[in-house]
């Protein structure tokens, strides 16, 4: 017999600032899979547990989050994998799919919680970087310039046309090895850290946020 661990089925169902961050987090981080005896799952697997313990406390989740090894990496990974063919169809009616990686598109988002769901992405799959640029002339430039990857061309692009819709005017998509990198330079970099944590949500990955936040408390 199965064991059915407690959480909240409808959590997918109706927008919230919760829901729109893990959103964002299962398109950058997570998938979908359907078994070979037809029992559905998602999963979102990640080096910083704690975070995900917070996801799994918004959701009402009683399920384990298990600790694996980077094959690659002396980092510790968590996974947390929930077991609701419910959930996974509501996932699937918002745009989350099986094999998303190269084929997925950027959800509709209501304006109210595009920040939540953008953030959500950006700790799954994006980055900040904070350093000095332009180191061979007389004033070097300290700079922040913030990125978010994906296998997906077609969600990055309209990543982009969301972002400048909302005033970020610069961006460019760059081709990787494996994928594509969306960059924002220093002031567009400012703006969308504005976008991002402007929700009293607990929902953010901390080390993410500091950057910005000491960023902006040095050049004051």
């Amino acid at each position: 017999m199965p064991i059915y661990k407690k959480i909240n089925q409808d959590f997918f169902k109706a927008w919230s600032f919760e829901m729109a961050y893990i959103l964002g987090f299962l398109f950058a981080d997570g998938n979908i899979i359907c078994n070979k005896r037809g029992s559905w799952f998602f999963s979102i697997q990640i080096t910083d547990k704690d975070i995900l313990y917070k996801m799994k406390t918004v959701m009402g989740s009683e399920h384990k989050i298990s600790r694996r090894k980077k094959v690659k990496c002396c980092k510790s990974l968590y996974r947390l994998q929930i077991g609701s063919k419910e959930m996974c169809q509501d996932l699937i009616k918002l745009g989350l799919t099986e094999r998303k990686s190269k084929k997925m598109i950027l959800p509709s988002i209501p304006k109210v919680y595009f920040g939540d769901f953008l953030r959500g992405y950006f700790d799954g799959d994006g980055g900040v970087w904070v350093g000095y640029i332009n180191k061979n002339r007389n004033k070097k430039t300290f700079a922040i310039m913030t990125y978010f990857t994906s296998g997906s061309l077609i969600f990055l692009n309209k990543l982009k046309e969301k972002l400048n819709y909302l005033a970020i005017r610069g961006g460019f998509v760059v081709k990787k090895e494996r994928g594509y990198d969306l960059k924002f330079s220093m002031l567009d970099s400012l703006k969308i850290s504005k976008i991002m944590y402007n929700s009293n949500s607990p929902l953010f990955l901390g080390r993410k946020r500091a950057k910005f936040d000491n960023y902006i408390k040095m050049r004051s």
